[in-house]
């Protein structure tokens, strides 16, 4: 019997644009992993909820190498963070920058331990920097102090 793909039933297989360039994978150091962090404003926040993995789409922006992502109000995030003598959270933010045609392009992974800005001067100055991809204007902000940050480039090999 014939393999097939892995895809949903019904929907037809879709040919890359072009072929992709053969490439190598570099890794990439702290600053400059930081630095290429800094270049984009959407990312994803992984944490823990209910002892499960979660995902949420995030803004953010680099402040002193630490990451800071906007909350929106009743977000499981905002939760999380708000209880009552809620200590740190780990957790893991990830950006990247990958062409879907080349796929060449980077990405990062800082881990580290997350609180809730509580400074209402810092917070309004993230809330002037932070742009929302959400309806909502976010409510609060979060600061992620990396401890690792690992990432890695997808360049083309030169014929």
């Amino acid at each position: 019997m014939p393999t097939t793909e892995n895809r949903p039933v019904g929907s037809a297989a879709v040919a890359p644009a072009g072929p992709t360039p053969q490439k190598r994978t570099e890794e990439l150091g702290t600053k400059e992993a930081l630095r290429l962090l800094g270049t984009v404003g959407l990312g994803r926040v992984v944490f823990t909820r209910r002892a499960l993995p979660a995902v949420l789409p995030v803004n953010h922006l680099l402040d002193d190498g630490d990451i800071i992502v906007s909350v929106q109000e009743g977000s499981t995030l905002e939760a999380l963070l708000t209880a009552p003598n809620s200590p740190d959270v780990v957790v893991a933010y990830e950006a990247d920058s990958i062409d879907p045609d080349t796929r060449l392009g980077w990405s990062v992974v800082a881990t580290g331990h997350a609180s809730a800005v509580t400074d209402q001067t810092e917070l309004n100055r993230y809330a002037q920097r932070l742009k929302s991809w959400a309806d909502a204007p976010p409510s609060g902000a979060v600061r992620i102090k990396p401890g690792v940050v690992t990432g890695f480039r997808l360049r083309a090999v030169n014929s």
